[in-house]
């Protein structure tokens, strides 16, 4: 598993945690609790864009070795 897969499904985590804290604070009234939820969200969302960049990067850096040979013996 690439890098980047792994922050993407870290970041799923992050977001899905941060759901569940943020219903939570919605049912229970409480600010705190509901904006660790977002906060944690926000960090999820960003961790999927990361790894979502970490996975182009790599697919990038894998045409260029492809267009100049660099994987021929």
């Amino acid at each position: 598993m690439s890098s980047g897969t792994g922050d993407k499904l870290r970041g799923k985590f992050d977001e899905a945690a941060g759901k569940a804290k943020q219903a939570a604070g919605d049912m229970t009234d409480n600010d705190d609790l509901r904006a660790d939820g977002q906060s944690d969200q926000a960090k999820g969302q960003g961790k999927q864009a990361l790894g979502g960049l970490k996975n182009a990067a790599d697919d990038a850096k894998d045409a260029v070795k492809d267009a100049f040979g660099k994987d021929k013996p």
